[in-house]
């Protein structure tokens, strides 16, 4: 598969095609090339680290898109030791944007579910392109009621362009499947923790986003619309979707300091598209520590803290109600 190059990364492919260069002449014509390679590789971290220590929110939404970066079974794949595979929502079909099952990691034992996009043509038709129908939403919680019902914790990882709008969703009661599963997951008596690791968009994404602890990746976006869909009510023209996303404040840095998101979990430098070896131990690590923390915590502290937490987002004001007569 041909990797991806998104622009502001082209220097770096640039000095990449540059040291592969210089280890063929060096193995054709038999010439040490080691302290120049080292020269180019010292040159090639400086400039990632300038890069991606300087990046637009825009080009956080476009690394959080990145077509080479990891999806949830990718993560799972180098996260759990085990993992029982779960399908279906016991009322219409298996909904394939939606995985989840059981996963046994180190001391941990936990219910998992992520939304999945897939890469090739056929996998993105196959997983609705990430983009959960109704009964997504109710197997998700068919598996949350079942971690319940046996003490594991629950574990989201969150990447979608949001839920799939199409006429068949809508007939099957789309709002009214993620509305349930907002108000199941608030009273859920288990730890719940929610990890966005790519896109977080809308209702699609909260749908599996209520927890005891949110989480983002550090090159991910989350919000109520995706700053297309913004620019093209505001502006009338989605082209000025970079402007939206920087009136927005999408990123993993602007959801901490409005205190949606509680954590940023770094990423390998160069971003998870460019380890996703590294970025899955860190994950891992974070996700344990989580639990272990959360584990601590009774059923009824748990439930309490998250309606508080939830109920404390967003700014409002209250005023005294006037009396305005008989009507």
């Amino acid at each position: 598969m041909a990797k991806t190059i998104l622009d502001f990364e082209q220097p770096i492919a640039d000095l990449d095609a540059q040291i592969e260069e210089l280890r063929t002449i060096g193995l054709s014509q038999g010439l040490d090339m080691t302290d120049k390679i080292a020269e180019m590789q010292s040159k090639r971290s400086e400039l990632v680290q300038k890069i991606y220590s300087n990046l637009t929110r825009w080009q956080r939404v476009l690394l959080a898109r990145h077509p080479d970066r990891p999806y949830t079974l990718d993560y799972i794949e180098r996260i759990a030791d085990s993992f029982v595979d779960l399908h279906g929502d016991r009322r219409f079909k298996d909904d394939h944007a939606i995985v989840g099952g059981l996963v046994e990691m180190g001391q941990h034992s936990f219910m998992l579910i992520g939304q999945q996009k897939g890469r090739s043509t056929k996998e993105k038709v196959h997983r609705n392109f990430g983009m959960p129908n109704p009964e997504g939403y109710r197997k998700a919680l068919r598996l949350m009621k079942l971690a319940e019902k046996f003490g594991k914790p629950v574990v989201t990882l969150i990447d979608t362009p949001g839920a799939y709008p199409g006429l068949g969703a809508e007939e099957r009661g789309q709002g009214e499947a993620i509305a349930r599963n907002l108000f199941e997951m608030a009273k859920l008596r288990v730890p719940i923790v929610c990890i966005v690791i790519g896109e977080g968009a809308s209702g699609g994404a909260l749908g599996i986003g209520v927890g005891d602890r949110i989480l983002l990746l550090e090159n991910t976006w989350y919000s109520v619309i995706s700053p297309e869909g913004c620019a093209s009510i505001l502006f009338r023209d989605a082209s000025r979707a970079p402007e939206a996303a920087e009136a927005m404040k999408v990123t993993a840095r602007d959801l901490l300091e409005m205190k949606i998101a509680d954590e940023i979990i770094p990423e390998p430098l160069g971003g998870a598209h460019s380890d996703w070896n590294s970025a899955a131990k860190i994950l891992r690590k974070v996700i344990s520590q989580q639990l272990t923390e959360l584990k601590k915590i009774d059923s009824e502290t748990l439930v309490r803290q998250r309606e508080e937490k939830f109920a404390a987002m967003g700014r409002w004001t209250e005023t005294k109600q006037q009396n305005l007569g008989a009507v």
